[in-house]
């Protein structure tokens, strides 16, 4: 009989854990070396912030990267080539939407997702895990896999780690992420520790699986949901797999702050120093400083994107509300200091005036918040290797809020945890 409080399954899946764990670490051990490479070219003296080389199969991508998502093989309201010209060196794509439409198969024979959208430079795929949390109405988990209703047909469809890797293959990506069992970042009880032990499990099946491992990078996703112990468990197993790189998962879906970081910081504590960090779905410019700050390296996330086709420029100080009527007559750009083809050529009026007419205006918007989030962190990786992060830190911080009392309490402690203060 389970103990009062853990499910059967949770039992159940702990046993199978402990039966499967042999073959999974050999299965791992065993697999070719893949073609990825972590040269940490400079380290923060204060905090954990370190600024690296990728080595990927398409081009090498410095980090700390912010990656922007093209959820269907197409980032929305700009073309690969502007995104090339933007300075982008990695981008995504969902496994789950593209497996849907238009299929693995017709990708594969376009010569891969590379080909298929024209781009020259790396992509990273999600395994469709989100979609648990995104979609759940439409999903249900076992430990074969996720049964998911199509919200396009209706269709049953199972998704299980050998169909997510199989499609991600069939894409070709540089980068595959394993199919995690995912649960809502506020949601607590045993159900966290059932899909975090079922995440391991499933990284095992998914190391197996990689039919490309000479080409395609797996990374694995620490799960754990907010339990500090519980994350600690799946960092001390996941860490036990030779994949290449690591992913802090379950987090940014609605949880306080205080606990957000506190868990980023406990998994970059425990994650490999020589392999990078890939925080999922954080793109928020203060998240962002303040997570490299604890020691990540990767980040995506639609913010930019999807912000822009609400009428809102992401600038330093915050963002502007262009459709707003008090820039019906403001002839500056977005921002002048940046360079982006939008704030060359464009006014704030003059995408005002489209908003009301013309979807370009979503186009030239989203088209300066990508530039806006690669130059953000250019520039956190030119302070790293300057050695004076913490001192753009406090820039950056007295820039985006008009004083310290309207600093986020959450990044003042967070910062101050790894030593950087605001005063």
């Amino acid at each position: 009989m389970a103990a009062p409080g853990v499910s059967a399954a949770s039992v159940a899946g702990a046993g199978a854990l402990r039966s499967g764990m042999a073959a999974g670490i050999a299965a791992a051990a065993s697999a070719a070396a893949a073609p990825l490479a972590l040269r940490i070219v400079a380290e923060c003296p204060v905090s954990k912030a370190r600024a690296c080389e990728l080595t990927l199969p398409h081009c090498a991508v410095s980090t700390p990267v912010f990656m922007p998502v093209g959820t269907q093989g197409t980032l929305k309201g700009i073309t690969s080539s502007q995104l090339e010209a933007l300075g982008c060196q990695i981008c995504l794509g969902n496994t789950y939407h593209l497996g849907m439409r238009p299929g693995p198969e017709l990708i594969k024979k376009a010569n891969g997702l590379h080909g298929f959208m024209d781009w020259k430079r790396n992509l990273l795929t999600d395994s469709g895990g989100f979609q648990m949390v995104s979609l759940v109405e439409l999903s249900e988990v076992t430990e074969e896999g996720v049964r998911f209703r199509s919200p396009y047909d209706g269709k049953e469809i199972l998704l299980t780690p050998e169909e997510s890797i199989g499609i991600q293959n069939s894409l070709g990506s540089d980068i595959m992420m394993q199919l995690d069992d995912v649960v809502s970042s506020t949601v607590t009880g045993p159900r966290v520790e059932e899909a975090m032990h079922r995440s391991i499990r499933w990284l095992d099946r998914c190391i197996k699986a990689n039919g490309n491992p000479d080409r395609q990078n797996l990374f694995a996703i620490i799960q754990g949901g907010l339990d500090p112990e519980l994350r600690k468990t799946c960092l001390e197993e996941m860490t036990k797999r030779a994949v290449p790189g690591f992913a802090i998962g379950g987090l940014s879906g609605g949880e306080e702050k205080e606990h957000f970081w506190k868990m980023v910081t406990l998994s970059t504590d425990h994650l490999p120093r020589e392999k990078p960090r890939y925080l999922m779905g954080v793109g928020y410019a203060t998240d962002l400083v303040v997570c490299v700050a604890l020691g990540c390296d990767m980040f995506d996330c639609v913010f930019p994107t999807r912000t822009a086709r609400f009428g809102s420029a992401l600038v330093p100080w915050g963002s502007l509300q262009l459709k707003h009527k008090q820039f019906a007559k403001d002839f500056q750009p977005i921002d002048s200091d940046c360079e982006c083809a939008t704030c060359r050529r464009y006014s704030r009026a003059f995408l005002h005036a489209l908003f009301k007419s013309d979807t370009a205006a979503m186009h030239h918007i989203t088209v300066h918040n990508i530039a806006y989030q690669m130059s953000l962190m250019r520039s956190v990786r030119q302070s790293i290797v300057e050695q004076s992060f913490p001192t753009f830190v406090r820039r950056f911080m007295e820039r985006m809020y008009s004083s310290q009392e309207k600093y986020p309490s959450w990044a003042v402690e967070a910062l101050a945890s790894v030593g950087i203060t605001l005063e």
